[in-house]
């Protein structure tokens, strides 16, 4: 199972109007991550708590190669695979510009995405799809970044498979 992960929104969030809260991470840091000055947003414990899933965590983020670089070594994660985005724009319509991407990486294996931005449009897309196997895309609230109200809903779709 995989679970492709954003990182702006979903584990780093943005856009509340409050103070956010600020973390200490018990990881060893790359010298990248130890001055990036955002990723005292993101709760380290979100690293532990996704390896708990039993899922293979894919960073799909325009974060692309620096998610390793920054956020893995904050989360206590190892270096994950990284979806690379194609150089030609989307065409325009209602499908978010990540969502064929995904889809093609995830080559007809099952798969969780968390992200910010996933709407009704890509989850119907999704669903239209012949897929050999099921698919959740799950919206994240940018405000709050993933939740135990996320992780809930991960957790119950996995139960079911």
């Amino acid at each position: 199972m995989l679970l492709f992960l954003d990182i702006d929104g979903t584990l780093l969030p943005f856009g509340a109007g409050d103070p956010y809260p600020a973390y200490e991470t018990p990881f060893e840091l790359t010298a990248e991550a130890a001055v990036h000055p955002l990723l005292a947003r993101i709760d380290p414990a979100l690293g532990p708590r996704l390896l708990t899933l039993g899922c293979e965590l894919v960073w799909a983020t325009t974060w692309l190669d620096d998610a390793n670089a920054c956020v893995a070594p904050w989360l206590g994660l190892p270096p994950l695979p990284v979806v690379h985005w194609p150089d030609e724009p989307e065409d325009p319509g209602p499908l978010h510009w990540k969502t064929r991407s995904v889809v093609a990486w995830a080559a007809g294996r099952p798969f969780v995405w968390l992200d910010d931005e996933i709407t009704g449009a890509d989850r119907d897309w999704v669903v239209a799809l012949p897929l050999p196997e099921r698919a959740l895309l799950h919206r994240v609230d940018h405000r709050h970044g993933l939740t135990d109200d996320d992780f809930g809903v991960v957790e119950e779709w996995l139960g079911g498979r």
